[in-house]
């Protein structure tokens, strides 16, 4: 005879909120990250019941996979659309069938060496300057000095991100976290979110480090709030020149305040001087830093790393005009569209 019980059971409704949790869970899924509203809230609550962790995240991101994008910026001499991990294992697989490197003793990577050279030179000249205030360089040296060898690295912003990515070493596999060769903004906080709730399961005392441009920190700078909500261990780096790309000092910012109403002279790069970004994590009760000299950056950066009991905030003043080496590439200043 069949299961009594069974029967009963079949015929009492399910949600599909349930549905959908128990199919993750049969996927061994084991964060959810996502913005609360309906049918978002059914769909967390019913896999927290099924032992599923949810962070409510207050910035919705999206990704998109376009086949149009393919040879957008660089015409590429091969092409892949698929699947990440599909194509990766593919390419694992004849690689391991027939093993093949670049020979080491070709003009690629003799070239490839001297530039390494050129640009390591290039950044510890910037790197040593004493001038106040600091460029980015400076700031990116005395942090990668107190790193921990395991800690995650994010980086979003324009000359933040690109800047962090030749200094801030990172000594572990899948331990650096960045936007990439399309420089999307926002994804920064997201990032090490995600991060650090993999750090805190499976590897409590590891870091996150997310260093952040000015502007690159305004794109989804409020998730400092479900930051300090589910107490991860981030520090967050903010790098503040007062502006997206280039800003101005107070002095100069007042200046042109005499002439006309901001919006009528104020460049549009410009962001508001000595913004306290700490202050912001310091409303939801984590720990918050201003520091404008190597001294304070470095007080701050070993306080944060000592203290493991809440995420912490440090605001980075640099010099407004700072930038970059020079470069001699168009990245994503150029379209073939």
């Amino acid at each position: 005879m069949p299961d009594s019980n069974f029967a009963e059971r079949s015929q009492e409704p399910v949600s599909g909120a349930k549905v959908i949790a128990q199919a993750l869970k049969t996927q061994d899924v084991e964060y959810i990250f996502g913005i609360v509203g309906i049918p978002v809230t059914e769909i967390a609550i019913a896999a927290q019941q099924l032992g599923i962790k949810y962070i409510g995240m207050r910035n919705e991101q999206a990704v998109d996979i376009c086949a149009e994008e393919l040879g957008n910026n660089v015409k590429p001499a091969v092409t892949l659309l698929g699947n990440i991990n599909a194509v990766t294992k593919q390419l694992l697989e004849e690689l391991d069938k027939t093993p093949w490197q670049y020979p080491p003793e070709s003009k690629w990577w003799k070239t490839l060496r001297e530039k390494m050279k050129s640009n390591e030179a290039a950044s510890k000249e910037l790197a040593s300057k004493k001038s106040l205030p600091m460029n980015y360089y400076t700031v990116f040296y005395h942090v990668q000095e107190q790193l921990p060898r395991d800690c995650f690295v994010v980086s979003e912003g324009a000359n933040t991100m690109d800047i962090g990515r030749t200094v801030l070493q990172n000594y572990l596999p899948r331990h650096r976290l960045d936007a990439g060769t399309f420089g999307t903004m926002g994804v920064g906080l997201g990032f090490a979110i995600a991060a650090a709730m993999v750090a805190k399961d499976r590897s409590p005392g590891q870091r996150v480090i997310c260093v952040e441009g000015d502007s690159a920190f305004g794109f989804s700078g409020m998730e400092v709030e479900t930051i300090c909500r589910y107490n991860l261990p981030i520090i967050l780096l903010v790098v503040n020149n007062n502006g997206i790309y280039q800003g101005f000092d107070t002095d100069t910012w007042k200046e042109m305040l005499k002439f006309r109403d901001a919006t009528a002279v104020v460049p549009p790069m410009c962001l508001l001087p000595n913004s306290h970004y700490e202050q912001v994590m310091t409303a939801f009760g984590g720990k918050g830093y201003f520091v404008q000299t190597p001294e304070e950056l470095q007080k701050s950066l070993r306080q944060s790393l000592a203290d493991t009991t809440k995420p912490s905030l440090i605001n980075i003043m640099i010099e407004p005009q700072a930038t970059r080496k020079a470069q001699d590439f168009h990245w994503l200043t150029r379209s073939n569209m």
